[in-house]
């Protein structure tokens, strides 16, 4: 295979930004994630992957309920704050607020204009990320806005 050719064909793929959290108790965990698509109508399920080693798939695996929140076009320096480990103070997340989601609890960060809170249905531990698959159980919208995508902010995930 020519492998310049593959990273270029699979960094072609779209993706938005997203903020990705999970909960176990007093154990909190949040990522910035791009590889999420809707994969049902009935029931409405989403598919994500996740770091196999990330103390998110470790709380998604324990738990089966994760929050995932959608980035605005103009919300990079948010991205960017949740490349790093988790800290959860007070009622931030990484210096971000954030209220517990209504069905599981689960950190949503206020700041951020869509979210959702889903349960998984199926965990698929193939590479090194997981496919997660899981039905949406509960949404919201806390204002209109451009979600942001890779593509508009020079960084680079896959291939």
């Amino acid at each position: 295979m020519d492998l310049e050719a593959k990273k270029k064909v699979l960094r072609s793929f779209t993706y938005g930004l997203y903020v990705l959290t999970a909960r176990d108790g007093e154990e909190y965990a949040a990522g910035t994630v791009n590889w999420v698509t809707q994969a049902s109508f009935q029931p409405p399920l989403i598919a994500l992957g996740v770091k196999r080693d990330s103390r998110l798939h470790a709380l998604i695996g324990r738990t089966g309920r994760l929050a995932l929140m959608t980035l605005a076009a103009d919300q990079k320096a948010i991205a960017q704050d949740f490349f790093k480990p988790t800290v959860q103070e007070g009622g931030a997340l990484n210096g971000h607020p954030f209220v517990p989601s209504p069905t599981f609890g689960l950190p949503l960060l206020t700041e951020l204009p869509y979210w959702l809170e889903a349960e998984v249905r199926h965990l698929y531990e193939g590479g090194d990320h997981s496919l997660v698959v899981a039905e949406v159980v509960e949404a919201g919208v806390r204002h209109e806005a451009r979600p942001l995508v890779m593509g508009d902010t020079g960084w680079f995930y896959g291939g």
